[in-house]
């Protein structure tokens, strides 16, 4: 959609009352653009549309989807991290952590410091190489995840209900080949 063709949000369930608020049915994007349009009718607003709608839901997410999280005790990082652990199914070091988890090395040293404090992980150095550490999850990290679980994952079909199971099996179809598309594009387009 083009910011000069009127596209499917002109009027009707998207439609806004012109002052940046959303009539029932729409969303804020949409008021967004339709101000862009306004000012700015010669740009495509094509990328905006998707790129602050998903940046939209993510925010709107994490703000939602943690709280079976909070009732543990746990951050969305930290349950990342035990989660992690437990779907391998086998000790991993900080390294390894950190790139099944999308974090830094800093962020999971504190996070590890916290939850080996809690008695949910342990580490133990490596026979050959002393600067190597291995993580693992203790009975208590385990059973603390399977327990959590269960109930995230009914928390967030919860929050998707909105979308029957077809419209969400499309979407995580779109998002996987987006995804897909960006995890290899986005550091040549940063350089």
């Amino acid at each position: 959609m083009t910011a000069t063709d009127g596209g499917a949000n002109d009027g009707g369930a998207g439609a806004g009352s012109g002052d940046g608020r959303t009539e029932p049915g729409g969303d804020t994007v949409a008021a967004v653009v339709r101000q862009w349009r306004a000012v700015r009718p010669d740009l495509d607003t094509g990328p905006m549309e998707i790129i602050g709608r998903i940046n939209r839901c993510a925010a709107l997410l994490q703000q939602a989807e943690d709280a079976p999280l909070r009732r543990a005790g746990l951050s969305r990082a930290e349950f990342d991290l035990l989660g992690a652990l437990r779907r391998t199914g086998h000790e991993l070091t900080p390294g390894d952590l950190a790139r099944e988890t999308f974090s830094s090395g800093a962020a999971v040293t504190k996070r590890l410091k916290q939850l080996t404090e809690r008695g949910l992980v342990e580490r133990r150095g490596d026979t050959r190489d002393r600067r190597v550490a291995h993580v693992r999850l203790t009975d208590a990290g385990r059973d603390l995840v399977d327990g959590i679980l269960p109930e995230q994952l009914a928390y967030e079909s919860a929050v998707l209900s909105g979308l029957d199971g077809p419209r969400q099996g499309e979407l995580a179809a779109l998002l996987g080949g987006l995804l897909g598309q960006l995890e290899g594009r986005l550091d040549a387009l940063r350089a």
